[in-house]
């Protein structure tokens, strides 16, 4: 069992729990993620991993209600604990194998969407801790949706809040904001990462490649073991079919379909639907995931 130490609801359906996970906390790295489950017979719920205590043993999830197994997992309290939390899973950040010197020597940008806030954070501390300053844009809806902000700007060079209904900080959506900021603010950037809704990770790639921007994403399509076994998480980059649980999740935006990602979020949803992701993908599709068979 793994105690919750802190559990609060930053706002309106996303919550924050600090988790006691040892062994967790002592290997992780930014980008990575872990998998939870309330009880034992609850679904496997996938979650980055926000920040870590090595000294403290614990890790910080952050979610938002999206089914019934978050719904459950927003009601445990401080003292509550976890049946299972398994990981660190997937590959860390690519900023983790740079050296100091080579980081130094790059202008960053971090654009976090929505819930995306929260793994973005563990990435721009880490810059933090060496020393090094990145940009970070921060876009929601509205202001109230905003999550993450004062931990954020404690470690961030330059942090621009951005609502897409102008409540807040700069109006309009992130894309805007990087726009503004190299066009017209003369900012220069030899890397972009971004992470957050689908949609918004899409028009950002969008946004980066016309300004020669190399950009990473973290992708989050349905997972379920976690371990490259069931094929759900199946992906494009490129002319490679990849596997976010163990490929990534980070992988070049640019070379990213996300038409074809945000397609196969929607099929998972129906029956006929994962029948057809079965048929189509063949041994590619492992089938292990317990929807299709």
């Amino acid at each position: 069992m793994y105690k919750i130490l802190k559990a609060e609801e930053l706002t309106a359906n996303i919550f924050l729990m600090v988790v006691e996970a040892k062994r967790v906390a002592k290997h992780c790295l930014p980008g990575q993620f872990l998998i939870v489950r309330t009880d034992a017979d609850s679904e496997r719920i996938p979650l980055t991993i926000c920040d870590y205590d090595r000294e403290n043993g614990t890790v910080t999830i952050v979610f938002q209600i999206v089914g019934g197994s978050t719904v459950e997992m927003s009601k445990l309290k401080t003292g509550d604990s976890f049946h299972d939390v398994v990981g660190p899973l997937g590959c860390p950040s690519e900023l983790c194998e740079k050296t100091k010197e080579e980081l130094d020597s790059m202008n960053i940008l971090f654009v976090a969407g929505g819930v995306g806030t929260a793994p973005v954070y563990p990435q721009v501390k880490y810059l933090h801790e060496l020393g090094v300053k990145a940009d970070v844009i921060v876009g929601a809806k509205t202001k109230d949706l905003l999550i993450l902000e004062k931990e954020m700007d404690a470690v961030a060079g330059n942090l621009y809040v951005t609502t897409d209904d102008g409540s807040y900080g700069r109006s309009g959506m992130v894309t805007k904001t990087i726009e503004d900021l190299v066009k017209e603010e003369g900012k220069k950037y030899d890397l972009c990462v971004a992470i957050g809704p689908m949609i918004m990770m899409k028009f950002v790639c969008k946004m980066t490649e016309s300004l020669s921007i190399p950009t990473i994403v973290s992708l989050n399509p349905i997972m379920v073991d976690g371990t490259g076994m069931c094929g759900a998480c199946r992906v494009t980059v490129g002319d490679e079919i990849k596997f976010a649980c163990v490929d990534g999740p980070e992988f070049d935006g640019h070379k990213v379909d996300f038409d074809e990602a945000m397609k196969r979020q929607q099929l998972y949803k129906t029956e006929e639907g994962r029948a057809f992701l079965k048929a189509k993908e063949g041994d590619s599709h492992h089938g292990g995931c317990g929807n299709c068979n």
